[in-house]
């Protein structure tokens, strides 16, 4: 079986490593000259550690992450809810911060030692099918033959481009903003911070690493508009952004396959997005290499477009300017602080979720 992985963020690394724990070796290219430095994604979940723990990755990434003991809700600079973030039930009992280079670095490395290098500085140009194959052609102008192509190759896939396969959905108007920073004397290290200022703008802060955090908002400066006081040491970085939501009509078109944001993207409230990439990767392995591709876009389709329609109701709920929206935020804070069995069912949806 010949398989070519196009893109080596955490999708397409979590694919090859799936694959070549199952002895097949794919050829994973990236038109970057190296492995990236910048972090999007920074929170892993239970359920992608569960996945990724037969490669032995999962206790790389536990060894350096941080585990995010709670979650902090305020209203500006009022504090509304502590819901404590724990599942007994759960394969890892919390959300674990960590920048997303750092789990690219293990995934990396994990493939590495299974005797599979990422070819960077080559870009996937087009393909044809044919009977038995489809032909790749390479930014080089090689060619060469694949049972399949999987694009892991992000939001603008080069990979379901030249497929033609659909990728409906919407563009939201305002700019998002995104801050990874170092923070003296933050009193509260491993915790997971929500603060909802004035209307419909909203600021999430999460460790990362020792002293240090990623802080994003649903306006162009995370930091000035975060209401508690910092002392930053360092800004690492800042930069804005603009966020969709669309779901391809399919993942699969013959020898074609889409992984993460090649197939879907939402928002980044709930976090779930480099996850979901994790999980259409651990899927799409076990299909290839049971020989059952037919389930994978359908299984996957579904399960990922329940997330995106709880991330969108949640980014609704959070960031709603409407007097319905509003009341419901208060509603559910109300619920969490006097009924103890709402903060515990909270809680494990955030950690499970």
């Amino acid at each position: 079986m010949k398989v070519l992985i196009v893109g080596a963020g955490p999708t397409g690394l979590t694919l090859a490593v799936e694959l070549a724990r199952r002895k097949i070796f794919a050829k994973i290219i990236d038109k970057r000259d190296s492995a990236s430095t910048f972090s999007r994604a920074v929170g892993i979940t239970s359920k992608s550690l569960e996945l990724l723990s037969p490669s032995g990755v999962s206790k790389k990434l536990i060894e350096e992450g941080v585990p995010i003991q709670k979650a902090c809700i305020y209203r500006g600079s009022h504090l509304a809810l502590t819901v404590p973030l724990y599942s007994g039930s759960s394969y890892f009992p919390t959300i674990l911060g960590l920048p997303q280079d750092r789990t690219e670095t293990i995934l990396a490395d994990s493939l590495a030692s299974m005797g599979v290098q990422v070819d960077y500085e080559l870009a996937l140009n087009t393909f044809r099918e044919e009977t038995q194959s489809v032909v790749a052609q390479f930014s080089d102008n090689e060619e060469e033959n694949f049972d399949l192509i999987i694009g892991a190759d992000g939001v603008h896939s080069t990979v379901r481009q030249n497929a033609n396969i659909p990728y409906p959905g919407f563009d939201l108007k305002e700019l998002w903003s995104i801050a990874d920073v170092e923070v003296d004397d933050w009193p509260h290290p491993q915790t997971f911070t929500l603060a909802q200022i004035k209307s419909g703008i909203v600021v999430v802060s999460v460790p990362i690493g020792k002293n240090r955090y990623r802080f994003v908002a649903s306006c162009e400066k995370a930091l000035e508009a975060f209401p508690l006081p910092l002392k930053i040491h360092k800004i690492r970085r800042e930069g804005v952004f603009k966020i969709s939501i669309r779901q391809a009509r399919s993942y699969s078109k013959g020898r074609i396959h889409l992984a993460g944001d090649a197939a879907h993207c939402h928002s980044p409230v709930g976090g779930r997005g480099m996850n979901l990439g994790i999980a259409d990767s651990a899927e799409l392995a076990k299909c290839i290499s049971e020989g059952n591709l037919d389930r994978y876009s359908v299984l996957r389709h579904r399960e990922d477009r329940k997330v995106i329609d709880i991330t969108e109701r949640g980014r609704k709920i959070v960031t709603g300017q409407s007097f319905l929206e509003k009341i419901e935020f208060s509603a559910l804070l109300a619920a969490a602080n006097h009924l103890p069995f709402i903060k515990r069912k909270l809680s494990r949806f955030m950690v499970e979720f």
